[in-house]
């Protein structure tokens, strides 16, 4: 059994308006899955669900005790409301612990705070790596050292802690880049004399958040 529990009731509701009022309730409407059986629905409280969240991320196995049952499962998924601090659904994967599974693993940067090279970018690529193992093999994190980094370094999927563990199979090339560290530059902008003498107010203003605000509002 997992070291973390979280409470839940098997739930009766469904349909838009029915699982609407669960979370003005402040609960959550989730599903479980499980290989060859049916799926589970169920519903947790929205604060039970964020302190398991915070704690076990969705790479730690948890017991989820339904009515008295326990089941060891992942979390899968879960969905936000997009301006809402709320949770709108979440899926549970019910674990085998015989059978191999394949997680979403956090890739963790050691040793950034320590850099102190001036002029440089950190640049990060992958943030998260999947792997396929037994439910016991599953790791919290993959770790990477950059803590020597120099400008022109980076950093592969070979070089993650758990390359090389025979228990887990990453599901990525190893020459992958997880990270770099490069030169900062700035754009020069060429003397112009005509340009000089135009009144700055006559010059057009581009807001680079423009396109991304009308991007968000199309959605």
């Amino acid at each position: 059994m997992a070291d973390l529990v979280l409470n839940a009731n098997n739930r009766e509701a469904t349909g838009k308006n029915k699982v609407n009022k669960l979370r003005a309730d402040e609960l959550i409407p989730g599903v479980v899955y499980a290989k060859n059986e049916d799926n589970l629905n169920v519903q947790v409280t929205s604060r039970d669900f964020d302190k398991i969240l915070r704690k076990a991320g969705t790479s730690t196995i948890i017991t989820l005790d339904i009515d008295g049952e326990n089941k060891d499962v992942l979390i899968k998924d879960y969905q936000t409301h997009p301006y809402k601090n709320q949770y709108l659904h979440i899926d549970f994967q019910a674990i085998n612990q015989n059978e191999t599974i394949r997680v979403s693993v956090p890739v963790v940067l050691l040793g950034r705070e320590d850099l102190k090279i001036d002029q440089a970018v950190l640049v990060q690529n992958i943030d998260t790596v999947d792997v396929e193992c037994l439910p016991k093999y599953i790791p919290q994190t993959a770790e990477v050292d950059i803590s020597e980094f120099e400008i022109g370094d980076n950093r592969t999927i070979a070089d993650l802690d758990i390359f090389g563990n025979e228990n887990i199979t990453i599901l990525a090339e190893e020459d992958e880049v997880i990270c770099s560290l490069q030169e900062a530059s700035e754009e020069e902008i060429p003397e112009d004399e005509e340009a000089a003498d135009v009144d700055a107010a006559d010059v057009p203003t581009v807001d680079e958040t423009e396109g991304e605000e009308s991007e968000e509002d199309a959605e």
